[in-house]
């Protein structure tokens, strides 16, 4: 039976780490994979480094990427908040405003833009998508609205 090589060792490894990023918040394992993905290349390339030497710079590099990028990339994969500073409960919303994202029709309803959610939203009057609206009130995670004139 042949064994699996180090560097594609290192390169799954690498990728079930990245992977652990969907489910787990925080942005970081994400460099922890990319260091993987270092040593990989680096053995691919017929770099000779041995097992201890491999730890020490999947370590290095990993933490070095954390430190340096991390910042850089949590501004663009953090959520889009459209108000930062809601006070209060998500109840307190009459009289907020929201962006219609698609047409909202009396009997059918449409979606909405809220704080930067997408949210399900009815109206007693035929909507355009694109248009301003104004939240009268919230059932469940239906928004009931309004068009602003």
């Amino acid at each position: 039976m042949e064994s699996i090589s180090n560097e594609l060792l290192w390169f799954l490894f690498g990728l079930v780490v990245m992977l652990g990023e969907i489910v787990t918040p925080g942005f970081v394992l994400i460099f922890f994979g990319i260091g993987a993905w270092i040593i990989s290349l680096l053995l691919w390339l017929g770099v000779p480094i041995s097992f201890t030497s491999q730890l020490f710079i999947f370590l290095i590099t990993s933490v070095l990427l954390l430190v340096v990028f991390r910042r850089f990339g949590n501004k663009y994969f953090k959520g889009k908040v459209s108000k930062p500073d809601v006070a209060g409960s998500i109840d307190d919303i009459k009289g907020e405003k929201a962006i219609a994202l698609s047409d909202i029709q009396p009997t059918i309803g449409g979606k909405v833009e809220f704080h930067g959610t997408l949210w399900n939203a009815e109206a007693d009057v035929a909507i355009t998508k694109g248009a301003s609206v104004e939240v009268l009130e919230r059932n469940n995670l239906i928004l009931k609205v309004k068009p602003i004139q």
